[in-house]
């Protein structure tokens, strides 16, 4: 029988604890005892552990596990996902299939093309998609949460120093594929994984500014192939391409 999956708050060399809406329904709805055994993830490991103690009804809700054995897990794949702000619920329905789907951090950018009302509440929504990220990376059985970066305006990450191979989807690139990339990238690393950062713009694309901005900064413009694809689409066809290739 699968175990369930917990990504832990707090931990240390021995112990492993969750708080909060994770506890509350562990002990709460799971009725969680003394001895319960699950896997645990704790600072990117994880871990074969069972409950140690559970939280009095009317006390702050907390788990204690001890951690009784590390467990094999694959790592999360070396990409970066930078993603033009659009529509919220497309948007985090991307956020959680590019988590499911291994990428190791996603930055929200602030395109020429986004809404100006999408962008103002940015802010404020980001804490919701790291929530996602969390859910799903939990019922994706991940050892880690990828990295859900502060919203930014799109030339600040663009022009921000990184050792990655940096990738952008255009529309108006028809020669140079996405896979064609990836595989020159992972030629020029050698024997080992290459880092990569992927760009997906808004609905109606990138403005030429932007598109002269990325090439001034190094990216490699990439085609998808002919058809014109919705931004959530785009994302999760590209990272469905990477993972093909690098795992």
């Amino acid at each position: 029988m699968t175990r369930r999956r917990w990504i832990a708050e707090h931990w240390d060399e021995a112990t492993a604890t969750l708080v909060g809406v994770q506890a509350e329904h562990m002990a709460r709805v799971l009725r969680a005892q003394k001895g319960m055994e699950a896997d645990v993830v704790a600072g990117g490991h994880v871990f074969h552990a069972e409950v140690a103690a559970v939280s009095a009804p009317g006390e702050p809700s907390e788990v204690r596990f001890n951690l009784i054995a590390e467990l094999e897990a694959d790592p999360a794949l070396p990409v970066t996902l930078s993603i033009a702000i659009y529509k919220f619920d497309p948007m985090e329905w991307a956020i959680e299939k590019a988590t499911e789907l291994g990428v190791a951090g996603i930055a929200p950018m602030i395109a020429w093309r986004t809404d100006k009302y999408l962008a103002q509440a940015a802010e404020k929504r980001v804490e919701r998609w790291r929530r996602i990220a969390h859910e799903a990376a939990k019922q994706s059985r991940r050892s880690d949460v990828p990295i859900v970066y502060d919203p930014v305006l799109l030339p600040a990450r663009v022009q921000a120093a990184t050792e990655a191979t940096r990738i952008v989807l255009a529309e108006q690139e028809r020669t140079t594929t996405l896979r064609s990339a990836v595989e020159e990238a992972q030629t020029a690393a050698g024997n080992k994984m290459p880092v990569l950062e992927l760009a997906i713009g808004p609905e109606g694309g990138w403005a030429p500014a932007e598109e002269a901005l990325f090439d001034a900064n190094g990216w490699r413009a990439v085609s998808l192939g002919p058809r014109i694809l919705r931004a959530e689409t785009a994302a999760i066809s590209a990272l469905a391409v990477v993972a093909s290739y690098l795992e």
